[in-house]
């Protein structure tokens, strides 16, 4: 790659010459683990100020070339400027979410998925999401191994979102054991059988940061693995 060796020698442009520094400068990284691999400021201004000593006197760089290639440069160191910016701006963003969602442990959060955890007194509370009004909505309590424990009915309801309580017992009344429940509803639509969205209410038992992606976890009882806090749909009762 040819560089700047003297007054009327220089007939690569600005940009040229940045691409061979930073060729020679990767090519010399393979063989050397410390030292600079990537260009600065001063090297981009040092090459410039080169380029219009060492230019030829009757072929000097016009200043349309001059210009863009100035333009480039800004374009470039605004763009590395931004990034920076943007990287600060989301740990800032992060640490106030964590700091914020701090506040819910202990607290009970509605999330996604029929699965509820059932402490040692007490049952699961959750919600379903209606489309349409049904009849009759009936409510069917599993175990993890997808066991039928109990059936009621919640009647008629018409569309939107309702709450569902189980009070923790069989169909005979007794107590189940703590664990990890299926809470399903379904109805009659047009004749046939249809399950509904149902969403179950947890505790949080503490705040993750993620795995560095700006993401705040919670850590809920009885779950295995943490949820976003983006996915919450409700805050409940501490």
């Amino acid at each position: 790659m040819a560089g700047i060796t003297g007054a009327g020698q220089s007939n690569l442009s600005y940009l040229d010459q940045l691409k061979g520094m930073q060729e020679k400068k990767l090519q010399d990284t393979q063989s050397k683990v410390t030292g600079q691999n990537e260009l600065k400021q001063d090297d981009f201004l040092s090459l410039l100020t080169k380029q219009l000593a060492q230019q030829d006197p009757f072929k000097p760089v016009g200043n349309d070339q001059m210009i863009a290639q100035m333009a480039s440069f800004a374009t470039v160191d605004g763009i590395n400027q931004m990034n920076e910016q943007f990287g600060s701006l989301n740990s800032a963003m992060t640490s106030s979410q964590a700091l914020q969602a701090s506040s819910l442990v202990g607290r009970d959060v509605l999330i996604p998925g029929a699965t509820g955890v059932k402490k040692a007194e007490g049952g699961i509370t959750g919600m379903v999401k209606l489309p349409q009004a049904l009849d009759n909505m009936m409510v069917r309590i599993e175990n993890e191994q997808g066991q039928l424990i109990k059936t009621f009915d919640l009647g008629a309801k018409p569309p939107g979102e309702h709450r569902l309580e189980w009070d923790g017992t069989d169909e005979d009344g007794k107590p189940l054991p703590e664990g990890r429940y299926q809470v399903k509803a379904s109805g009659m639509v047009g004749g046939e059988n249809r399950e509904f969205e149902v969403s179950t209410y947890a505790n949080v038992n503490s705040v993750l940061l993620g795995n560095g992606d700006g993401n705040v976890m919670l850590n809920l009882a009885g779950h295995n693995s943490p949820f976003k806090l983006a996915e919450v749909l409700e805050v409940g009762k501490a």
